[in-house]
C-alpha cells in the first residue's frame, strides 16, 4: 500500500509523485537560492499531504502561518512563551497528533535556535506510545544546523545542532520524518544533510553549492551546470520516495500564500517635486509621539494553548465539528474491519511493534477518506488482537465470556488467549506453537511455552498432553476444551 501525492510535472508533462510512506522512512532535503521557489515547494508538499500525516513546521519567517486558515494547523507564536512552555507544547503535539506551525519570526537568531532546539528535543523525547508518524519541516535549516560557528554562543549552537542531528539521524524510529530546506548547502552541517535520501535541488549559483548538489544527485561535476540554469519553481528530484534517476520537476500550484503575497512592481506615485518636498518636510508637532507599530494580538496563555492541542485530537464538546456529526458509525466500523483484514493479510504484521502498526492503521483509514482515526492506540491494540483471533465484530455476544476471562491476563496475551478460546468454541485442535507465536509476536517456542504456563498459573487455561504427545488446552471459565493434536 502506498499513500502518494503529486508534487508537480516533469518535462514530458507527466505527474511526479512523492510516496509519503517512503518519505517517512527516508527524509527529504530541499535546496534553492532565494527566489528559486523553495518555500512554494514546501507549501505544495504540506498542502497535498495535510490529510495524510501529522505536520510540524518550524517556521523562522512566519511564511506558513496561513496553513491554519485552510487546513486547520495550530499556530504557536514562540515569542509569547518561555522554553519550559515550548517543551511542554512539543510533548503535547506528539501526544495529540496536532498539526502545528511554530513561528519564530518575533525572535532574534539565538533565541530562534534555542526555541527550535527545545521544541525538537521534546518531539524526539516523547514516550514510545506517542511515536506517531509526523513530517517535521524545518525551513532555513542552515540557521539551526550551521556548518561552522557564527555569531551565536557555542552552547546554543551545539544544542541546536544536536536537536537537528537527532531529528535527521535517529528520528525515523520515533516516527519523525525530517524535511529540511536550505538556501546554501555549504552552510548546512554535513552530518545533517547526509541523512536525507531524497533530494529536490533548485537553482543555485555558487560553485561550492553546485558541487555538493551534484554529489548528492550522483551527477558528474560537468553536469552540475544545469543546476545554475533551472527556472524558478523547477527542481531536480531524486530519491526512493520520488524517483530512482534525477528528473526535472515543475512544482504545481498551491492554494495558500504568505501573508504578504508575492512582490511585484507597482506604479510610482504621481506627485510634483514641490508637493513631495512639502509632504516629506512638513512641520511636525514637537511633542508628537513616535509612530507605533501595529499592535500584536494578545498572546494565548500556555495552558490554554495546550488545551487547544488536546482539543485538536478530539471533538470539542462545546463546538462540535460539522464533519464529526456527519460520520456514519456503521460505515466507519466497516472501514475498520476492512483495514484490519488487509493488515492481517500481511504475514509480517504480527511481528511489528504496536506503534508502527498503529501508524499503518491510521494511514490506511485516511486512504478510505476517514479524516480522523476511528480508534486511539489503546483501542487499536485491543481490536487488532481480537482480529488476530478472528473476532472482527466486537459486538458478537459469543465472545463476551472470553473477553471477561482475558482481563486476568496482560494485554499482550489477549490475542493468543482468544485464539485458544476460538479453537475451544469451534471444537478445533489446539493451535500449534507457530500460530500462538504469531499471535504473541514471537518466534521463540520457549516464550510460547512460558506464556501457556503463565496462563495456567492464573487459572485461565489447563494444558494437557497425552502419551502420544498430543496437546489439548481447556478453558475452565467456558467449560470447553480444544481437541487433542
Amino acid at each position: 500500500m502506498t499513500a502518494g501525492i503529486e508534487i508537480g510535472m516533469d518535462g514530458a508533462g507527466l505527474p511526479v509523485r512523492i510516496d509519503i510512506e517512503e518519505l517517512l522512512a527516508t527524509r527529504l532535503l530541499v535546496q534553492g537560492n532565494s527566489g528559486s521557489g523553495k518555500s512554494h515547494l514546501l507549501r505544495r508538499l504540506l498542502e497535498e499531504s495535510a490529510s495524510l500525516v501529522q505536520q510540524v513546521v518550524i517556521d523562522p519567517e512566519g511564511d506558513f502561518v496561513t496553513l491554519a486558515d485552510a487546513f486547520g494547523h495550530l499556530v504557536i507564536d514562540a515569542g509569547d512563551y518561555n522554553e519550559r512552555e515550548i517543551a511542554r507544547m512539543g510533548a503535547r503535539v506528539r501526544e495529540h497528533r496536532a498539526s502545528i506551525v511554530l513561528t519564530l519570526e518575533s525572535l532574534e537568531l539565538e533565541a530562534q535556535m534555542s526555541c527550535a532546539a527545545a521544541f525538537l528535543s521534546a518531539l524526539f523525547d516523547a514516550p514510545r506510545d506517542h511515536w506517531y508518524p509526523a513530517l517535521v519541516v524545518v525551513d532555513e535549516a542552515q540557521m539551526f544546523a550551521p556548518a561552522a560557528a557564527g555569531d551565536v554562543s557555542d552552547a546554543v549552537r551545539r544544542t541546536s545542532l544536536a536537536a537537528m542531528t537527532n531529528l535527521m539521524c535517529r528520528g525515523r524510529k520515533r516516527g519523525l520524518a525530517g524535511v529540511i530546506a536550505t538556501q546554501r548547502l555549504a552552510k548546512l552541517a554535513k552530518n545533517v544533510a547526509a541523512e536525507a535520501s531524497n533530494f529536490l535541488m533548485g537553482r543555485t549559483f555558487l560553485d561550492i553549492d553546485m558541487a555538493r548538489a551534484a554529489d548528492l544527485l550522483g551527477m558528474e561535476r560537468r553536469q552540475a551546470e544545469q543546476i545554475r540554469d533551472l527556472e524558478r519553481g523547477r527542481f531536480l528530484a531524486l530519491g526512493p520516495a520520488i524517483c530512482r534517476r534525477p528528473v526535472a520537476v515543475k512544482i504545481g500550484a498551491v492554494r495558500t500564500s504568505t501573508r504578504m503575497g508575492t512582490h511585484s512592481l507597482l506604479p510610482m506615485p504621481v506627485s510634483e517635486p514641490d508637493n513631495m518636498r512639502t509632504m516629506l518636510f512638513a512641520e511636525m508637532e514637537p511633542d508628537a509621539p513616535p509612530p507605533r507599530s501595529e499592535p500584536r494580538p494578545a498572546p494565548v496563555a500556555a495552558d490554554d494553548l495546550i488545551r487547544q492541542l488536546a482539543a485538536a485530537d478530539g471533538v470539542d464538546s462545546a463546538h462540535p465539528r460539522e464533519d464529526a456529526a456527519q460520520v456514519d458509525p456503521q460505515a466507519t466500523e466497516g472501514v475498520v474491519v476492512d483495514v484490519l483484514e488487509a493488515m492481517l493479510a500481511d504475514p509480517d504484521s504480527a511481528f511489528q511493534p504496536a506503534a508502527l502498526l498503529y501508524q499503518d492503521f491510521t494511514v490506511r483509514c485516511r486512504m478510505h477518506r476517514l479524516t480522523r482515526p476511528p480508534l486511539d492506540l489503546a483501542a487499536f491494540r485491543r481490536r487488532f488482537a481480537m482480529a488476530q483471533a478472528g473476532m472482527l465484530d466486537p459486538a458478537d455476544s459469543r465472545w463476551a465470556e472470553s473477553l471477561a476471562l482475558a482481563d486476568r491476563l496482560p494485554e499482550e496475551m489477549l490475542a493468543p488467549f482468544l485464539l485458544l478460546a476460538r479453537a475451544a468454541m469451534d471444537g478445533e485442535p489446539c493451535p500449534d506453537d507457530d500460530a500462538l507465536g504469531r499471535a504473541y509476536a514471537t518466534s521463540s517456542p520457549g516464550r510460547v511455552r512460558r506464556m501457556v504456563e503463565y496462563m495456567e498459573k492464573q487459572g485461565v487455561v489447563v494444558a494437557r498432553t497425552d502419551f502420544g504427545g498430543r496437546r489439548s488446552i481447556g478453558i475452565p471459565g467456558l467449560g470447553l476444551s480444544t481437541t487433542a493434536e
